[in-house]
């Protein structure tokens, strides 16, 4: 790994870029390692691979030699984080986020290296927090400086509630890397004045304050919204490689260049070939975003399992054949099509459910690979109990029937 890509691939910006070049230069601070900060509240159970961009990132300092300094926002989760939201976010209970949390750290380090990485929850430091701290803590701000940010100013304009529990947040977040000593930290471009403050709390206790760097946010499969776990137009990182494949090849040609820069290695150089090619309409996008979500899946799983992906897509897209491997779904008596649908996850509602229907968008196939495929219109149509009997919903989800 090379200084350049860690400061410039998939970065918005570097506050104080000369600072920090010139830390990485010198290999540290005083003779040790950087400690590179990187805070998640475990607010869904889930990463994304929105989330993947700075987890790479991260993981790029590693390869420098540094040390990840990941913080479980154990305290905010519970506050409810009001960055980048049209409203509050519901707190959670201590409960629900270590819960989360677990599942969030499992799949933090499929990216992150967990030898180089050091794990702090926040309830180590506020679990001792006095009313007297909290005060001397909203000192560090006034309600005008808060109310600058642009979504509070929204909010505030346009008369919807702001709870003064939510100013805390990045005061919260802030005094994190006072209480760990961060000399980086990285995230999205939605979290920068989180991460000012951070560098602001350490400066005013005599600390070096830390470097700040943010990396692009990548629109979700809608092509309009940055990729979120409460739109809804996600892919995890531990999506099946068929999934992953499929969902991207979903993406709008417009959306594919942040997930190059973001979540593959793939040169800058090719990256501008195709650029070049798909606006002088020498190479098809389709066949970029094949490249795109090849190069993805084998970062997040291998490049055999992207292979394997890429040959079921061709199959299923390409010559119009249904995947050998599927779920499996029991069903031990006949059911309304509506309801097994549901049942087993294919929709996210039995309104979804009775849409994809009636538009025509679900197909079975009673004898499985060795019969006619059906597509079925009639909300009210009965699937029977039957062992290999496959279902198809919209173009990306397959099931098959088992009675045991």
């Amino acid at each position: 790994m090379d200084i350049e890509t860690v400061l410039t691939r998939a970065v918005a910006q570097v506050e104080k870029e000369q600072d920090l070049r010139r830390l990485l230069e010198q290999g540290g601070r005083n003779g040790r390692p950087l400690r590179v900060k990187l805070g998640f509240d475990p607010s869904k159970p889930d990463l994304t691979l929105g989330h993947g961009v700075v987890l790479r990132k991260l993981r790029q300092f590693q390869e420098l030699g540094h040390t990840a300094v990941v913080i479980v926002g154990d305290w905010t989760a519970q506050l409810g984080d009001p960055t980048g939201k049209e409203g509050a976010r519901e707190p959670l209970t201590e409960a629900e986020v270590r819960v989360n949390a677990a599942t969030y750290l499992d799949q933090f380090f499929t990216v992150v290296d967990k030898s180089q990485a050091e794990v702090r929850w926040q309830s180590e430091w506020f679990n001792s927090f006095t009313l007297t701290d909290i005060f001397r803590l909203g000192y560090q701000k006034t309600v005008a400086q808060m109310l600058k940010r642009d979504h509070f100013e929204k909010r505030f304009q346009a008369g919807n509630e702001i709870y003064l529990s939510e100013f805390l947040y990045p005061l919260l977040q802030g005094y994190d890397s006072v209480a760990v000593d961060a000399d980086v930290e990285l995230g999205g471009t939605d979290q920068t004045y989180n991460l000012l403050v951070g560098r602001e709390l350490q400066e005013r206790r005599g600390m070096p304050p830390q470097q700040i760097l943010t990396c692009q946010l990548i629109v979700g499969l809608d092509g309009a919204q940055k990729m979120s776990k409460s739109l809804g137009n996600y892919i995890t990182l531990t999506a099946e490689p068929n999934d992953m494949y499929g969902k991207l090849m979903s993406l709008p040609d417009d959306a594919m260049m942040p997930y190059f820069q973001g979540l593959t290695y793939v040169p800058a150089a090719e990256l501008r070939e195709f650029q070049v090619g798909m606006a002088e309409g020498r190479i098809n996008p389709r066949d970029v975003k094949m490249r795109l979500a090849r190069a993805v899946v084998t970062e997040f799983h291998a490049a055999t399992a992207a292979q394997a992906a890429e040959d079921a897509f061709r199959r299923q897209f390409q010559q119009d054949q249904w995947p050998t491997e599927m779920p499996t779904f029991i069903l031990t008596q006949p059911d309304t099509i509506i309801n097994v649908i549901y049942a087993a996850k294919l929709v996210a509602s039995k309104s979804a459910a009775r849409q994809v229907v009636t538009q025509g968008g679900v197909y079975l196939r009673p004898d499985g690979a060795n019969g006619a495929t059906e597509r079925i219109t009639d909300v009210t149509a009965q699937v029977p109990a039957r062992d290999g009997l496959e279902i198809r919903v919209g173009k990306l989800k397959f099931m098959r029937i088992a009675t045991a």
